[in-house]
């Protein structure tokens, strides 16, 4: 059997302002200690954050395809519809605006 697919896309739930923020990686486990550890100016500033969701890939360009489809509208409603239950626990809060992924 195969090892783990080696590319994933992944949600973060920001603990500061409730919103969401879409990724894409090859290491996880690396990436989420990077984001809290403040190293990404897109998230310096929303930490604490926790993964919500993530889905793995065998091929990159699959990942990075569904990275960018759940950052327009139609994959920010698929995502709302997918998470409803987490989202609504966690407390996620619809930016008036825009979203911030």
């Amino acid at each position: 059997m195969a090892g783990p697919l080696p590319f994933c896309v992944y949600i973060l739930f920001s603990q500061s302002d409730h919103l969401l923020y879409t990724g894409f990686t090859s290491n996880l486990e690396v990436r989420l200690k990077s984001h809290n550890a403040g190293e990404n100016i897109s998230t310096r500033y929303r930490r604490p954050l926790q993964l919500i969701f993530c889905e793995y890939y065998l091929f990159e360009e699959d990942a990075r395809r569904r990275e960018s489809y759940f950052k327009t509208t139609m994959g920010k409603k698929a995502l709302k519809l997918m998470l409803t239950g987490t989202i609504e626990k966690m407390g996620y809060k619809h930016p008036k605006t825009a979203y911030l992924m």
